[in-house]
């Protein structure tokens, strides 16, 4: 056998088998063929030198939505750091109008009303600032969204009561310009839809980023319609993607089940092919509640401060359980968004009944974020065999917020990480960015610290060993994604995906894992991203 290239005179973690460490790996058709001295010793058309580097299984995001991350690196963005007031906020805002010409849309994202005073930005206050333009701010969940009298001018409220409900008033009845969960489609309705050129180039731009992070793969956590798509048109911009050559990173798609409801026959016969190893088609995505920090997630109990408000479903709970019914008597994985203790409780009642009705061994059925979980909650989704994907990133950078909303006493329940693993959990690793910043270190870190953004500890019980964050953000994704016998791990046979970093993550100072570079990311043994200029023969 000649090999496609050799990586020499690494440190190379594999996570398998009884020595998961060795210091040559090659690559044939971008697959790992032979490790330690076997591949050393075989004839290559390139060696590759890595100087000694620690190398670990290329990280693989479980629940991100890359479109939308893509896009906002061309948007007026946000965030706290850097902004810390309204006030701030809106003197970004008025100042990116003054340079558009009247009557053009204002759109910005990442707002955070508990980094900026615990207030959302009202329509009065954009109004002047910005009154000569339409102005659109989405807050950085995702599930809100404020805009001006401009917008609210356009949009026909009484043709719609159920969306209308999801519209803010003050005591006076007055709009105050904020949109939650689905009425964001109201706003949404009123742009042209994005073309799949843009949605494309968008994509590739994020992955331009990934592989700068050492991801290797990633799971897009819903698409074609809904709170998270971008319309009808998105699958046609990731098949364009893959096909010019800007889709970098492995993808997974998750369809909206909204859309796959609606979606024409000759559009559902070109779904992603799972014979391909860069596009496949992954689980049904559905919602069946909102956001902590909107204080929309559907809960037991109160929020913490606010008497009466225990969020909402988004759909019912009989048409949450038909739903889930219907898409798993069909064959299909199912992943559904529930962040409140209720609505985990609902989709455990649901997924229960499912395999009641149609029995079905290794469904794999997801909770994404799974963000408030009781202990008999815990007990239940290993009972039934089903795979949480909680967030650990959301502690590093939203913890104070969560802690906040819940109190001392749910706070235990939230973002658990060792309560699953010990319980026997496969447990993925996942950012949900752009909610947050979403460069895998920085979850591996959160994951480890469990610390916020103020440096206050955040349930540390349920923190991970290094070894065990490295884990879920690669073997445990790939479990999530059906793909573990493809990736997740460097093993004879496998995926070809890796990262190298300057530091070994297991190794260092915990508290430093967040300061490890990566230093060069290889997909099917091609060197994708070299920031150390390894060097070749």
């Amino acid at each position: 056998m000649i090999a496609d290239v050799v990586y020499v005179n690494g440190d190379f973690l594999t996570l398998a088998g009884a020595e998961p460490r060795t210091d040559a790996l090659a690559v044939s058709a971008g697959r790992v063929v032979a490790l330690g001295a076997d591949a050393a010793a075989l004839p290559a058309g390139r060696v590759v030198d890595l100087r000694g580097a620690p190398v670990v299984p290329g990280f693989h995001d479980a629940h991100s939505h890359t479109l939308a991350f893509g896009l906002s690196l061309s948007e007026l963005r946000l965030t706290s750091p850097p902004l810390t007031s309204l006030a701030e906020l809106y003197a970004v805002v008025g100042e990116r109008a003054a340079q558009q010409a009247p009557g053009t849309w204002v759109i910005a994202g990442g707002y955070d009303q508990n980094k900026i005073g615990g207030a959302h930005p009202t329509r009065f206050e954009l109004d002047r600032v910005a009154g000569d333009h339409p102005v659109w701010l989405t807050h950085t969940s995702g599930h809100m969204c404020v805009v001006n009298s401009r917008v609210l001018a356009a949009i026909d409220l009484s043709s719609r009561p159920k969306l209308a409900a999801l519209v803010e008033r003050d005591a006076a009845g007055e709009t105050t310009g904020l949109l939650l969960e689905q009425a964001q489609s109201l706003v949404s309705d009123l742009l042209p839809p994005l073309g799949i050129g843009v949605m494309a180039a968008a994509i590739g731009e994020a992955h331009v980023r990934y592989l700068r992070e050492g991801l290797t793969s990633c799971q897009e956590a819903g698409i074609g319609s809904g709170l998270a798509g971008f319309g009808p048109q998105e699958p046609a911009a990731y098949r364009l993607a893959r096909a010019s050559g800007v889709l970098g990173v492995r993808t997974t798609l998750m369809f909206e089940v909204d859309y796959l409801d609606s979606a024409p026959p000759d559009e559902l016969a070109v779904l992603p092919s799972n014979a391909d190893d860069w596009l496949r088609l992954g689980p049904v995505k559905l919602f069946a509640d909102g956001s902590l920090l909107g204080r929309t997630a559907a809960m037991a109990e109160d929020f913490c401060g606010d008497p009466g408000n225990r969020g909402q479903l988004q759909r019912s709970e009989v048409e949450l359980c038909s739903t889930i019914c219907r898409f798993h008597a069909a064959g299909w994985q199912l992943a559904t968004h529930a962040i409140g203790d209720r609505a985990v409780e609902v989709v455990l009642d649901s997924y229960a009944q499912a395999l009641q009705l149609y029995p079905r061994f290794d469904h794999r059925h997801r909770i994404e974020h799974c963000g408030v979980a009781t202990p008999e909650q815990v007990r239940r989704i290993v009972a039934l065999g089903v795979v949480p994907v909680p967030q650990g990133r959301f502690v590093g950078e939203i913890g104070e917020a969560m802690a906040q909303v819940l109190g001392p006493e749910r706070t235990p329940w939230c973002y658990r990480l060792r309560s699953f693993l010990d319980a026997g959990v496969e447990l993925p690793g996942s950012s949900d960015r752009p909610v947050v910043a979403g460069p895998p270190l920085l979850g591996i870190h959160d994951m480890v610290n469990r610390r916020t953004e103020l440096g206050n500890p955040f349930v540390p019980e349920e923190a991970l060993t290094p070894l065990q964050a490295l884990r879920a953000y690669t073997l445990g994704s790939a479990f999530a994604a059906f793909v573990e016998h493809d990736r997740g791990s460097l093993e004879i046979g496998k995926l070809a995906d890796f990262a190298v970093l300057s530091e070994d993550v297991t190794r260092c100072d915990p508290n430093r894992i967040r300061d490890v570079r990566v230093e060069a990311t290889v997909v099917g043994g091609v060197l994708c991203y070299d920031d150390a200029g390894f060097d070749q023969r």
